[in-house]
């Protein structure tokens, strides 16, 4: 009788692409992290939090990639050992955790840079709000009840459609809109448009689940492949708009 082991090892398979993108992920976000907290110095102190807040997005994430890049090489070590029993090499939990804490992190940063134009904290919770009920109800259509994936599906995309209407009719919005600072106008755009085509990539990765509309196309798209490269981008991006935005409003104010 053959016995299953799992090898926890950092040895990187050549050619192996998806594991290639969890190095430079863990990297990215990292070294993303380190310039952020640098260029607080550099910002007026009203901005200082959201390039705070921005470093601790891209921190939190290169911790979990850290654990990610184990767990994954970990499982495709194991499934390499004949007779050994077939481990998903996908992170689902480590991802989950990530962006528990992560995503209302970035929805946060959209009340930072309104809070010196009067946003409260009402429009704050309202914004964390519809990211927990975007991550809840996916976490559990995708961990917890798979076979009800679609409707827990459904219920998701209403948090999400909730950030995406904020920032582009709603309080968000308007908000930016009454200000009069074109800086501050872009910078909520740019925002807004990652969350609705940057986070794009996430729903499909959801809809690829056995069960789901597009569980027909799981063997063509590389999932942890398309989640490692589209949280690199979101994330770092976010960060970049919010210092972009702290940057430019320090010089127009010196």
């Amino acid at each position: 009788m053959k016995t299953a082991y799992i090898f926890l090892s950092s040895t990187l398979q050549p050619g192996d692409v998806t594991g290639f993108t969890f190095f430079v992920g863990l990297m990215a976000m990292f070294a993303a992290s380190v310039f952020f907290f640098f260029e607080r110095s550099n910002v007026d102190g009203k901005w200082k939090t959201s390039l705070l807040v921005s470093g601790l997005i891209t921190m939190i994430a290169a911790a979990h990639y850290y654990y990610m890049r184990d767990y994954y090489l970990a499982a495709v070590a194991n499934n390499l050992i004949e007779g050994a029993t077939y481990i998903n090499p996908s992170p689902t939990q480590f991802r989950y955790i990530d962006w528990t804490l992560t995503v209302p992190l970035m929805c946060v940063e959209f009340f930072l840079l309104l809070r010196p134009y009067g946003a409260k904290q009402s429009l704050l919770w309202k914004m964390i709000g519809y990211s927990v009920l975007m991550l809840v109800a996916g976490y559990i259509g995708e961990a917890i009840q798979p076979e009800q994936t679609i409707l827990w599906g459904i219920i998701s995309t209403v948090g999400w459609a909730g950030i995406v209407y904020e920032a582009t009719a709603g309080s968000v919005a308007k908000m930016a809109q009454a200000s009069g600072d074109a800086n501050l106008q872009k910078a909520i755009r740019l925002l807004r448009n990652f969350v609705l085509v940057g986070w794009a990539i996430y729903p499909i990765g959801y809809m690829l689940m056995p069960g789901n509309l597009m569980a027909g196309m799981a063997g063509s798209l590389n999932i942890d492949l398309m989640y490692n490269l589209g949280d690199a981008v979101n994330k770092i991006g976010f960060g970049l708009v919010v210092y972009q935005m702290a940057v430019s409003s320090s010089k127009k104010a010196a």
